[in-house]
């Protein structure tokens, strides 16, 4: 039986572009699962953001390889000149594309857009949470960055902050990027297609991919089939029953983390009962290699276990009904009302097969008595209701959302999902912070030891989430291109990085 027909025929209706993914042999079309709701430089942490933006257009001072590190970018050198002070040493001769010379007043200037609280930048608000950075021109090619408290890991930090041309506005997102990189954003037409082509005046070597269009599918069976019939050279997300070519499909362990945010503020959810029962409902073992992949992993974190500090004692919660539904008649018994509705929220396409697994986890939760209701919704609203400030008046929520953290170190991940002031934090523990920041200051084993023990309290004694899986990625490649995924393919998709075989 031929699989591949009736897929390419879905592809086929899908499609509304002209264009074909060959036209030209040094381009290629990717399709995302969906679109970009913003083309800002400092969300190039986002998953589909980043896999146009990152590294394509906009370049960091350094740069986190998987394989070997961390590596040079718009900085060629660093070193620790005291009292929380790195000084980085930037590359001549560097560019953005409207030709504008880059140098240490842009990188300084980056540094406080992406603190500007007029944007609320998703890269200073993730990963500079509670660190006041300052930085001082040493020359056109020398900035010193301080940071207060002391970061040891700031050279790793500024893996994530994208450059900007110091004319950049501070009080405004851009919706046409300008940067370094090896490729120049040309047009996004909204509900079509982003075109990037390769930047004549790059500082380093011309990619061989001349060229990129980007498309958008929700369907995961239409992204696949459309790298089969062609249309497409990249898919970089399709769910686990779309992979069945192994001449196409690769499998990565993609660094994401599949969680519930639990709304500690509003009851029932504020009762330390009710988020264990919340945690006991749920049967992870039942999802793997059914609706998600054979490897997904069970988490008792939000970052995956390659991450210094994981505490790799720690259990994920055991699937116990009964004993979910004692913890709910215990609570009821001391006043908890137990009975209010709950809101469970899911983000529409935020991976392969999310509603389905929403689905089930909202029958579980019914079937140990949670009084429940499921809503998915797109990104823009998910993320209304996942960020600061929240909705007012939103009564007992629980968010899912999927956490990225390639880069080895909780610091990417802890202050903004769970100190009391972080911006994606349903979270108020006086311990917590304290933990955050002494783990932040820490280094060699002492800075282990602090986010160990930091994720043994959030998991073991204040339950502050449901913690799901770590997940298994799955990519379509067209085999005239010679590239592999990597663990990076989740938050990036550095075209430069692609040949053709």
């Amino acid at each position: 039986m031929n699989r591949k027909t009736p897929l390419v025929a879905m592809s086929l209706l899908a499609s509304t572009l002209a264009f074909g993914a060959h036209a030209q042999s040094n381009s290629v079309t990717v399709v995302l699962s969906e679109e970009l709701e913003i083309v800002e430089p400092c969300s190039a942490t986002k998953s589909n953001v980043g896999r146009v933006l990152f590294q394509n257009i906009s370049e960091t001072v350094t740069e986190m390889d998987p394989t070997t590190g961390l590596q040079p970018r718009l900085a060629e050198s660093w070193e620790d000149v005291g009292n929380g002070t790195w000084r980085f040493k930037l590359r001549e001769g560097v560019t953005f594309s409207d030709g504008s010379a880059m140098d240490a007043e842009d990188v300084a200037h980056s540094l406080v857009r992406m603190k500007s609280e007029a944007i609320a930048c998703e890269i200073g608000a993730k990963f500079f949470g509670g660190i006041e950075i300052t930085s001082n021109i040493v020359d056109a090619h020398t900035i010193d960055v301080t940071a207060n408290p002391a970061q040891p890991i700031l050279p790793m930090l500024m893996s994530t902050v994208t450059v900007t041309p110091s004319t950049t506005p501070l009080d405004k997102f851009v919706d046409h990027p300008i940067g370094t990189g090896p490729y120049t954003f040309d047009e996004y037409a909204r509900g079509q297609h982003i075109k990037l082509s390769a930047n004549p005046s790059y500082w380093g070597d011309q990619p061989t991919v001349q060229s990129a269009t980007y498309v958008f599918r929700a369907d995961s069976a239409v992204r696949a089939a459309m790298v089969a019939a062609g249309e497409a050279d990249i898919a970089p997300n399709i769910a686990l029953q779309d992979a069945r070519d192994p001449a196409m499909d690769f499998s990565y362990p993609n660094s994401e983390t599949v969680f519930l945010r639990l709304e500690h503020a509003y009851a029932p959810l504020d009762d330390r009962r009710v988020r264990e029962a919340l945690n006991l409902a749920v049967d992870r073992e039942a999802f793997v290699g059914t609706i998600l992949a054979n490897g997904t992993l069970l988490a008792t974190g939000i970052t995956p276990p390659s991450t210094i500090g994981y505490d790799h004692d720690l259990k994920p919660y055991a699937y116990d009904p009964e004993r979910a539904k004692a913890l709910l008649a215990e609570a009821k018994a001391d006043g908890v009302p137990v009975d209010t509705e709950i809101t469970l929220i899911g983000r529409i396409n935020n991976f392969a097969n999310v509603l389905e697994t929403m689905e089930a986890l909202h029958a579980m939760y019914q079937d140990v008595g949670f009084n429940m209701k499921l809503e998915m919704v797109e990104v823009a609203e998910w993320l209304e209701r996942y960020a600061k400030p929240f909705p007012a008046d939103r009564g007992p929520e629980i968010i899912e959302a999927q956490h990225d953290n390639a880069n080895g170190d909780p610091v990417f991940s802890m202050y903004f999902k769970y100190h009391s002031e972080g911006q994606q934090s349903g979270l108020t523990d006086p311990k917590v912070d304290a933990l955050i920041a002494e783990a932040t200051a820490a280094t060699g084993e002492a800075r282990a030891a602090k986010w160990s023990e930091l994720f043994g309290y959030i998991h073991e004694e204040v339950i502050a989430d449901v913690m799901l899986f770590h997940m298994v990625g799955f990519s379509r490649v067209n085999d005239r291109l010679d590239f592999a995924p990597t663990i990076r393919t989740n938050s990036e998709l550095q075209l430069s990085q692609i040949e053709f075989k």
